[in-house]
C-alpha cells in the first residue's frame, strides 16, 4: 500500500494498480490474483481463514459494545474509534487459552484487557477529569457504581475554551457477546457549572441483572456545554467529550 503524491489524485484501476481514497488520503495498492474461493478452500490459507474468523468475531463484539453505549457515544468518539476498539477486541480474543486458533472468542478471552479504553483518543478521561473517583462492580447485586468526592471543577477538570458547564456521565453494561445481547443503564449528574465552587458528592449507580454470567463493563465520562441565553449547547458537537471503560469484570 502506498500513498499517492501529485497534483491530480487518481481513482480506479490502471494495469495491476488500484487507486482509491481512504481516511489517510489517496492511496494505491497492487491488485491481487487471489480469489475468494481459493482462500476459502486451499489448505495453504488455513491461517488466513482462522485469522479472518477471529477478526470478524472481534468486529461483531466491538459493534455490540458500541451499540450498548450508543446513547453516550452519540456525544463522543473519534474517527478511528471503531478500528481501535476492534484491535483491542482482537487482544481479548487472542488471550483465549481454551479454544483452538480460529475459534477463540471474547467470552473465553480476557475482557479485562478492555479496561482503560478511551472512546475519544483526542480527549482521554485521564487528561480531562483529575478528580479522584472510586469505581465498583458488584456482580451479585448487579450494581456498577462511580463515587466522586467534592471537587473544584476549575481545578480538577481540564475544560476546553468556551466551556461554561459540564456533566459527569456513566453507564453499566452486562454484555452477552455470543448472542449479541446486552443490558445497560446510564446515569449522569445534573449540568454543573465549571467554576471555582466545589461540587457536592457524586454517586452514580447503574443496575444490570443480579448474578449476571456475562462480562460487565463500567464506563465513566464527561461532557462539556456552553450556556447561551439560558440554553445549554454541546460544546463543538462533543469533540472534547471523554468516555472510558474504567472497570471491567470478565468471567
Amino acid at each position: 500500500m502506498a500513498q499517492q503524491k501529485g497534483i491530480i489524485p487518481l481513482k480506479g484501476t490502471i494495469g495491476n494498480i488500484t487507486f482509491y481514497k481512504s481516511k489517510d488520503g489517496f492511496m494505491a495498492r497492487e491488485k491481487t490474483s487471489l480469489d475468494g474461493k481459493r482462500i476459502a478452500t486451499d489448505a495453504a490459507f488455513q491461517r488466513t481463514r482462522e485469522n479472518g474468523a477471529e477478526f470478524g468475531r472481534a468486529g461483531k463484539a466491538g459493534k455490540v459494545l458500541r451499540t450498548a453505549l450508543r446513547s453516550l457515544l452519540q456525544n463522543v468518539s473519534d474517527g478511528r474509534m471503531i478500528a481501535r476498539l476492534t484491535k483491542e477486541m482482537m487482544r481479548v480474543i487472542k488471550a483465549d487459552a481454551v479454544n483452538p486458533r480460529g475459534l477463540r472468542n471474547v467470552i473465553d478471552g480476557e475482557a479485562e484487557l478492555l479496561q482503560g479504553f478511551d472512546f475519544n483518543v483526542n480527549s482521554k478521561l485521564s487528561t480531562t477529569l483529575f478528580a479522584p473517583y472510586t469505581a465498583g462492580i458488584n456482580r451479585v447485586s448487579g450494581e456498577l457504581s462511580i463515587d466522586i468526592d467534592p471537587f473544584v471543577p476549575a481545578n480538577m477538570v481540564a475544560a476546553p475554551d468556551g466551556t461554561t458547564h459540564f456533566k459527569i456521565v456513566s453507564a453499566g453494561l452486562s454484555v452477552n457477546f455470543e448472542n449479541e445481547q446486552y443490558d445497560v443503564e446510564t446515569t449522569s449528574t445534573a449540568t454543573l457549572p465549571w467554576n471555582g465552587s466545589a461540587t457536592a458528592t457524586i454517586n452514580l449507580v447503574n443496575h444490570v441483572p443480579a448474578n449476571s454470567t456475562h462480562p460487565l463493563f463500567l464506563s465513566l465520562g464527561i461532557e462539556f456545554y456552553q450556556e447561551v441565553n439560558g440554553t445549554m449547547y454541546p460544546l463543538k458537537n462533543g469533540a472534547f467529550n471523554a468516555l472510558s471503560l474504567v472497570q471491567v469484570s470478565g468471567l
